[in-house]
């Protein structure tokens, strides 16, 4: 067994459009349902709204069912809340996450360097 190296790996989830999730963009749909708007949301991750507006777009697109669902402004405001398909990406993300980070420590175990 060799502990003097470590494998590491990232992931992401692609569609017809190429990435669909990754890291920050499941970050990103947390902190939308944490925060209620895509606006607070990019501004807690230091992310322009703009680029933020587009990786929702491009998840909304790509997924059968809309992963968050956006209200217009008015008097009290605008906002945008996860819809229970963007819950199940991220839950389906995480579990991926997880499985792989498993993966990779055993594997790590089987190094012969």
């Amino acid at each position: 067994m060799c502990e003097k190296y470590r494998l590491h790996g990232r992931f992401w989830i692609e569609g017809q459009e190429g990435t669909f999730l990754g890291y920050g963009r499941v970050v990103l749909l947390e902190r939308i349902s944490e925060h209620g708007s895509i606006s607070a949301a990019a501004r807690s991750m230091e992310m322009s709204y703009r680029h933020a507006w587009k990786l929702v777009d491009s998840m909304n697109r790509q997924s059968l069912h809309p992963v968050v669902k956006k209200s217009t402004g008015g008097r009290g405001g605008g906002g945008a809340r996860l819809t229970k398909a963007g819950q199940q990406a991220i839950d389906c993300f995480w579990s991926a996450h997880r499985d792989l980070k498993e993966f990779l420590i055993e594997r790590s175990r089987q190094l012969d360097l």
